[in-house]
């Protein structure tokens, strides 16, 4: 048989997951087209069976809000899936050209690398309200990456020259490189990480 590829053009076979913690949580199920059609939606933690290109392009429609106050909103992104296949498919070509890698496995390293380990949580004790750090469960990690990347590359992408697809390639490259000075996701990811590791 034919091996299924990514839009038909990159390949899972190869790709690994270094971080152990993370191994049964993103899916590199072989596809051509990476659309679930909504089939686990309302079964509970079912999204870690969904490919991993697939999570990817389902932030792309929503991002989220920057900040509580709704500093940035991600009410112009929602569309057509075509539209948002084009801007993924567009996206890995230039991490392809830029990197000479497979897109697939830069993105997966991307999300290991932006993936947090602790954060904060508050509850309240009596008539106080007490901040105390928690290790991040791993599903709960992935998706916090996947929303950092797409949050960052649509606040470079927003009113900007720079289309969408190449905010997202640099993000995705710089999250792969654990460079936090161009990278959103692992500055957000640092800097959770410095909050936890003072209310412990």
């Amino acid at each position: 048989m034919a091996e299924l590829k990514v839009f038909n053009k990159w390949s899972l076979e190869n790709v690994s997951i270094n971080d152990l913690g993370l191994k049964n949580y993103i899916s590199l199920k072989p596809m051509i087209v990476p659309k679930s059609f909504g089939r686990h939606a309302k079964k509970q933690f079912y999204k870690s069976q969904i490919n991993i290109v697939e999570r990817l392009m389902n932030h792309l429609f929503i991002p989220g809000h920057r900040g509580k106050k709704h500093l940035l909103t991600s009410g112009h992104t929602v569309g057509k899936t075509s539209k948002v296949w084009d801007i993924t498919k567009k996206t890995f070509e230039i991490i392809e050209k830029r990197t000479k890698k497979n897109p697939i496995e830069v993105l997966v390293r991307a999300i290991e690398n932006a993936a947090l380990r602790e954060e904060i949580t508050s509850f309240q004790v009596g008539g106080i309200i007490v901040r105390k750090a928690v290790i991040t469960a791993p599903q709960r990690r992935i998706d916090i990456a996947i929303r950092l990347i797409t949050q960052g590359a649509y606040q470079k992408a927003f009113d900007k020259p720079k289309n969408m697809s190449e905010c997202l390639a640099e993000e995705i490259i710089a999250a792969y490189n654990n460079d936090s000075q161009n990278s959103h996701a692992i500055k957000e990811k640092e800097r959770k990480e410095r909050e936890a590791l003072g209310s412990r």
